[in-house]
C-alpha cells in the first residue's frame, strides 16, 4: 500500500521567505529533474540557485543556510506559492528537506494538489491573518517555533494566538491517514471487486472474454 508519513500535529522552527510568486523552477531547478523513478534524495535541489552559488559554496544570506533555519520544519511563504511548472519534485525536494508545512495566502493550483499527494500540508491564511502569523513568528524576540495541528486545524505561533484554517475534509483525512491517493484507492479493494462482479453480469459485453476454442487449420 502506498503511504507517506501522516500528519497530525507538528512543532518546530518556521522559516520565512515572504516573497511573492516563488514558481516550482526556484523551488527545484529544472536541472534537477528525477533520473528515475524514484521519489526521494532530492534534498540538495531546493532552492539549489538561492542557496549555493556557481561553486556549490553554501550562500549565507539565503535563510536556510542560516541558523536555527536549517532545521525548519515549516516555511511561512508569500503568495502564489509553487506557481509554474507541474513538476513534483518542487515538492520531494522540500519534503526531503524536512519541510511538513507550507504557509501562504495562495498556492499555485497544481502544487497544491501534489503537497496533498505527498504528505505535505499547504496551509492557506487569508493575507491578513497570514501576516499576522508572520509578524508574531518572526517578531525580533520569538522564537521562531510555530505548531500546526491537523486534528483541530489551527497553527499558532509559540505563546501566540491560535489561528484558524480551513482544508477540504478529503485531504484532511488523507494527510492524517498517511494515505496517498493510490493507498486510499486499495483500502476499497473489496468495494471494487464486488462492483466489478454484479457489473460484469449487468453488462457483459463491456468485459474481453478469452476465446476457449483453439484456432487451428481449417478444411478447405
Amino acid at each position: 500500500m502506498s503511504t507517506v508519513q501522516p500528519f497530525h500535529q507538528v512543532t518546530g522552527i518556521a522559516a520565512p521567505l515572504l516573497r511573492a510568486n516563488i514558481d516550482t523552477d526556484a523551488i527545484a531547478p529544472s536541472r534537477f529533474r528525477p533520473a528515475s523513478l524514484s521519489k526521494y534524495g532530492y534534498e540538495a535541489a531546493l532552492f539549489a540557485g538561492l542557496r549555493f552559488d556557481e561553486d556549490g559554496a553554501e550562500r549565507p544570506d539565503f535563510v536556510l543556510n542560516q541558523p536555527p533555519y536549517r532545521n525548519a520544519v515549516a516555511l511561512v511563504v508569500g503568495p502564489n506559492f509553487g506557481c509554474g511548472s507541474s513538476r513534483e519534485t518542487a515538492v520531494w525536494a522540500l519534503r526531503d528537506f524536512g519541510i511538513r508545512a507550507v504557509i501562504a495566502p495562495t498556492f499555485g493550483s497544481i502544487f497544491e494538489t501534489n503537497c496533498l499527494r505527498n504528505g505535505l500540508l499547504p496551509l492557506s491564511l487569508p493575507p491578513a491573518e497570514h501576516q499576522r502569523l508572520a509578524d508574531e513568528t518572526f517578531a525580533p524576540t520569538a522564537s521562531a517555533h510555530l505548531t500546526i495541528d491537523l486534528d483541530t486545524c489551527r497553527v499558532a505561533a509559540a505563546d501566540g494566538p491560535q489561528h484558524t484554517f480551513t482544508i477540504d475534509e478529503r485531504s484532511r483525512r488523507q494527510l492524517l491517514s498517511g494515505l496517498d491517493t493510490i493507498g486510499e484507492t486499495l483500502l476499497l479493494r473489496e468495494t471494487i471487486t464486488r462492483f466489478r462482479t454484479r457489473d460484469r453480469h449487468r453488462r457483459p459485453w463491456n468485459y474481453p472474454t478469452r476465446s476457449t476454442t483453439p484456432e487451428g487449420p481449417t478444411d478447405g
